[in-house]
């Protein structure tokens, strides 16, 4: 009884983005229409995820984050690592997506340094390790994490785990440093996976 309430409860909270993303919008509608429905049905503080048309359905996973304003950081990222054929293909990819606020958390230097040619096998390692094989949406993640007994752990395309955890309608994921990255934004679905919002990035 007490893990059939547990689940009402986090589908509940976080996967309400969900029912937004799954439905078509209207192709007359401009991106600040899209990105208020959005931001008015997330489960907690809006991070920003605007898709301004049907892309948010039928773009592939890095369609969606450079519809994304405020996830500017990460395709350029994506871009100097030379990921972008790889997250354009068949997939299915599920990529925990931080912020351009995410990344600003990290020392002054970091971004910058991983940017740089010489440090581009380090950069793919951070961006891959954002990145889960397979479609693993709210839904999954919340039963994962009940099968686990409270946790799930996720292997990364980089290789390593994550380890994700609820408590009500919030959903963290800790990674190999001992660091926490809360889910923001659940379920935007792409045609090649999902993207889910992260407020921290995640260090391998």
């Amino acid at each position: 009884m007490k893990t059939s309430m547990l689940t009402a409860a986090l589908l509940a909270a976080f996967t309400l983005t969900a029912c937004a993303a799954d439905t078509p919008a209207d192709t007359t509608a401009d991106a600040d229409a899209v990105g208020t429905e959005v931001a008015e049905s997330a489960p907690v503080a809006d991070a920003g995820m605007a898709y301004g048309d049907a892309s948010a359905a039928t773009g592939d996973v890095v369609d969606g984050a450079i519809a994304s304003p405020d996830h500017t950081t990460l395709v350029a990222a994506v871009q100097a690592a030379g990921l972008v054929d790889t997250l354009k293909g068949t997939g299915p990819f599920t990529v925990f997506a931080p912020t351009n606020a995410a990344f600003d958390k990290l020392p002054a230097g970091t971004v910058d340094g991983l940017l740089t040619p010489e440090r581009r096998d380090d950069l793919t390692g951070v961006l891959t390790y954002h990145v889960v094989p397979g479609n693993v949406d709210a839904a999954t993640l919340v039963q994962q994490i009940e099968a686990g007994g409270g946790s799930a752990t996720l292997t990364t395309v980089q290789g390593g785990t994550l380890t994700a955890r609820a408590d009500g309608g919030t959903v963290t994921l800790t990674d190999a440093q001992g660091g926490t990255s809360t889910v923001t934004t659940a379920d935007l679905r792409q045609s090649n996976g999902v993207i889910h919002v992260i407020d921290t990035v995640l260090m391998p």
